[in-house]
């Protein structure tokens, strides 16, 4: 275990089955059934798991804001509104190198970001 390492992440939903769909197609997560009967997931990774919360307001105005790391930003936002997700900021380039970022909110209103590294 490494110290200060973030491990699990709880998000909320107002339909634990549609949120599920939605992270399975856009981000490649797998989701399983814990032993409490739970749905849960882990990222793409198996680096971080969490679960999603019913009664739990979503996240829809920026705090702490979670971003997803991702290959090509344009296709993942395509996958994104596929998904009855909506995009907030579309690409937005960090640097010559192909680095970026953008957000989007998942179908229960929360809003995380996206990233991408540096191409090359």
């Amino acid at each position: 275990m490494s110290n200060g390492r973030i491990c699990y992440i709880e998000i909320p939903a107002t339909n634990v089955e549609s949120s599920a769909t939605f992270y399975t197609g856009v981000f490649g997560w797998k989701v399983r059934v814990r032993a409490d009967g739970e749905r849960a997931f882990d990222d793409a990774d198996g680096a971080v798991s969490g679960s999603w919360v019913l009664g739990r307001p979503p996240a829809a105005t920026p705090g702490v804001l979670v971003y997803i790391m991702v290959e090509a930003i344009d296709a993942t936002l395509g996958r994104v509104i596929a998904a009855a997700g909506q995009v907030v900021t579309g690409l937005t380039p960090l640097s010559a190198r192909g680095e970026a970022f953008a957000t989007f909110r998942d179908p229960a209103g929360n809003l995380l970001g996206l990233y991408q590294g540096p191409t090359g």
